[in-house]
């Protein structure tokens, strides 16, 4: 099937045949047929990259009239990047549509230049939900007359904390709106949106409901926890064309690890929470254009990045969910290419592994670490491959080859190749001569470094279990409008640590007091010490109600997903967390690269988010609450 045969515009068939596009991938072979034909609404279900953009975004453009100056269409992403990548895809569709006007909006950019981009009314909005309310409610945007409503990435935005934007949203919009809902996966928050707010809706699938992109290979190394970023660098040195993204699980974790690798040569950069929006852009336009070849990134940093051609995903931490699980391993594998999702666990963690093949019905290959001897071989042969395919400049180098023949001339052939691959790689070898095997072994203990507890990794253990608890506050109260429902929640996103068990919780006018097991304090403490908005303590004097009535612990099995919806907060990421910070570089070796890693902004400001913060109860009364 051709473009063509699907009954679009010609001054819309004319732009895509320009941008290269002749044959439809398979979702947009079964979503545009289905709206231009039928008159339901639309769930459709595919993986990251399978050209969503274009499967809602032909139809949609072929069914707006361009001479109309209302908002007809809206389209809801869940990042700025998506955003605008969205926005930019839809006016190259468009671009032979006179008359036709598409307008992004989103956090991160002064609101008074979107404010004139609005001055005349577009026929297309591409906006995140914050900004959009935000619009709305200054009297800018109108959704009375919108014809289509698109929810793009829809489960990437409710694991965001969007949930309750999204139904503000759509309850701006007329009921006689088409809606159209595109999604990775599946989960029952999706389904209950599409029961409530749309009708007669059709289910299109691509591939399997909630499985991995078909290109993917999934392969995972274990080993013990403190070797985690050896394994890492081992992996990367096996693979040296890799170009991929490594994600970890805290901003904290995100930056030690993208600083060891710069600093051992590695050409890497870290994307966070703690840059600017400018910093920010820095980064991804260099990763863009491959002047960075690991981008070392958080889940929250890393939403709504579209970048082609990756070849890797490495999972440092695998993460809670399998659906942040499906996004990452998405983000290769895309255009019909192959790509590698790659897991660094340790021994206790084999139940996560079994239970995301499950879910995703897809095997995962254990592969061995390799030793040093299998590293070398394979730089090796990379360089000398890229020798044979190194493109040769004779006028630049002809007025040299007589003297270097002069020069080489007592060398044989088999000399000059000798000497020109121990120039390159002796400092290779000399590094992983006697290099350790890095395999976890199940007759060794995995005890930790010296002066480390061994990592939990059962889901749910409690520690020592010893009942000694610990009294803590947390400096917010009733005056941020904190329960504790909202209070777990804070603790999930800061802690990232479901062991963490929370016992009975007092709120006051001003703090929290709450209690925990004594050998969990310490890391309680510890993660909230990047915090700028919250600050963690012992309650000097106050004990805790271990001697009285017996709390109910309450091990928070499942994720908060609720949205901080009271409170003016600030400051970090969307749900994004900040943990105990990982160990220390591992000794200052420099192995072998020589890599130019300047222009590295260290500088840290807070992200431009695209939330906005609804003012928490205050309440003057010093009264307490206890849980």
């Amino acid at each position: 099937m051709t473009f063509r045969e699907l009954n679009l515009k010609d001054d819309i068939l004319s732009a895509i045949e320009e941008l290269g596009y002749e044959q439809p991938m398979p979702v947009q072979e079964k979503t545009i047929p289905f709206m231009l034909e039928q008159t339901a609404d639309l769930v459709a279900l595919a993986q990251t990259g399978t050209g969503k953009t274009a499967a809602f975004g032909l139809p949609v453009l072929n069914m707006i009239d361009a001479q109309r100056k209302q908002v007809q269409a809206l389209v809801l992403s869940p990042t700025r990047e998506l955003c605008i990548q969205i926005a930019n895809d839809l006016k190259g569709y468009s671009k032979n549509m006179r008359g036709m006007r598409i307008v992004p909006v989103y956090g991160g950019e002064d609101i008074r230049t979107q404010l004139r981009q609005l001055d005349t009314a577009p026929q297309i909005i591409v906006a995140t939900p914050g900004r959009l309310i935000d619009l709305i409610e200054r009297g800018k945007v109108e959704l009375g007359a919108i014809d289509f409503l698109v929810l793009d990435e829809a489960d990437e935005m409710l694991n965001m904390g969007f949930k309750e934007d999204i139904e503000t949203i759509l309850e701006r919009t007329p009921e006689t709106r088409r809606t159209m809902l595109f999604s990775a996966t599946m989960p029952k928050e999706i389904a209950n949106i599409a029961k409530r707010y749309m009708k007669n809706y059709e289910e299109i699938t691509v591939g399997t409901k909630n499985a991995g992109a078909e290109n993917v290979e999934h392969v995972y190394y274990v080993s013990q926890a403190r070797q985690r970023y050896m394994v890492l660098k081992r992996i990367v040195d096996l693979n040296p064309d890799i170009y991929g993204i490594v994600f970890c699980r805290t901003r904290q974790e995100t930056k030690e690890v993208a600083e060891k690798l710069m600093h051992d040569g590695y050409n890497a950069d870290a994307l966070h929470g703690d840059l600017s929006q400018a910093q920010r852009d820095s980064v991804m336009q260099k990763f863009r254009i491959r002047n960075i070849q690991l981008l070392v990134a958080t889940d929250v940093a890393a939403r709504g990045l579209d970048v082609s051609d990756l070849t890797h995903v490495i999972n440092y931490n695998l993460p809670d969910d399998v659906e942040i699980y499906t996004h990452r391993s998405g983000r290769t594998g895309r255009a019909n290419k192959k790509g590698i999702a790659v897991s660094i666990i340790h021994s206790k963690e084999r139940f996560k592994i079994k239970d995301i093949e499950r879910m995703l019905h897809k095997n995962f290959i254990q592969e061995q670490i390799p030793n040093g001897l299998e590293v070398c071989k394979k730089q090796l042969f990379f360089m000398i491959d890229r020798m044979q395919n190194v493109e040769v400049g004779e006028e630049q180098i002809a007025p040299y080859i007589p003297q270097i023949m002069k020069q080489l001339e007592d060398l044989s052939k088999e000399e000059i190749l000798k000497r020109f691959v121990s120039i390159e790689f002796n400092r290779f070898l000399n590094y992983y001569k006697d290099a350790e095997d890095l395999n976890y072994h199940e007759n060794v203990r995995d005890r930790g470094e010296r002066g480390e507890r061994p990592e939990r990794a059962e889901r749910g253990e409690r520690g020592s279990k010893s009942g000694n608890r610990i009294r803590l506050k947390m400096n917010i109260g009733e005056r941020e409008g904190i329960d504790p429902k909202r209070f777990l929640g804070i603790i999930n996103d800061v802690t990232g640590d479901k062991s963490i068990s929370i016992g009975a919780i007092e709120v006051t006018n001003k703090f929290t007091f709450f209690d925990v097991f004594a050998d969990q304090a310490e890391k309680v403490t510890l993660a909230f010490a990047g915090e700028t908005e919250y600050e963690v303590s012992e309650a000097k004097g106050s004990k805790s109600f271990e001697g009285g009535r017996k709390p109910e612990y309450r091990g928070r099995s499942e994720r908060s997903s609720e949205p901080r919806s009271g409170g003016n907060w600030r400051g970090s990421d969307r749900g994004e967390r900040s943990s105990r910070p990982a160990s220390s570089a591992t000794g200052g070796d420099k192995p072998w690269r020589n890599r130019d890693n300047s222009d590295r902004s260290s500088s840290r400001s807070s992200e431009g988010g695209d939330r906005r913060s609804s003012g928490g109860s205050r309440s003057g009364s010093g009264y307490k609450k206890r849980y």
